[in-house]
């Protein structure tokens, strides 16, 4: 496993945007029947390198979308009532979500461990998404993910080596 340098990952996803969306764009209009096996194929592959206690920037620099039975499982967690735990913790966003007051996230450790692993959220679970069906369908989160996540970004170059072309 190789260490993360969040602040050359940082510049390096910033300068690789341009040609990732344009990468986004393409496979929208060119729909790879191979898609979803791509990215999961590569998915595996930069989890094989990444270590996700190692970076955490997810965690540290935005927030998941808490469901209602996140909220309902943590606030059980932390012995509270829903409502009171969408007072200390959250509030809605432009698109009427629940997300974090705060970042870095208040349930991340100085390890980089997260003090609620077993009742995370739902998108937290299922973060960075590059594993799911229908890959052509999450392209536009599959993006802004680049610049969050070292492997999305990994994931991203190594598709575009082959559809670049």
């Amino acid at each position: 496993m190789s260490t993360v340098d969040l602040e050359a990952f940082g510049k390096a996803s910033k300068t690789e945007f341009p040609a990732n969306k344009k990468l986004k764009e393409k496979l929208k209009k060119t729909k790879p029947k191979d898609l979803d096996t791509t990215f999961h194929q590569l998915h595996e592959e930069a989890f094989r390198e990444i270590d996700c206690l190692d970076c955490a920037n997810c965690c540290k620099t935005t927030s998941p979308i808490f469901i209602q039975t996140d909220i309902d499982r943590l606030a059980r967690t932390f012995r509270m009532k829903s409502s009171a735990f969408i007072d200390e913790y959250l509030h809605r966003d432009e698109e009427g979500d629940y997300v974090l007051n705060s970042a870095p996230c208040p349930f991340l450790g100085a390890d980089n461990k997260c003090l609620v692993y077993e009742d995370r959220p739902k998108a937290c679970r299922e973060y960075p998404h590059t594993d799911r069906k229908n890959m052509l369908g999450i392209l536009d989160l599959s993006l802004k993910n680049t610049l969050v996540c070292p492997a999305v970004l990994k994931i991203f170059y190594e598709i575009g080596k082959e559809y670049r072309k």
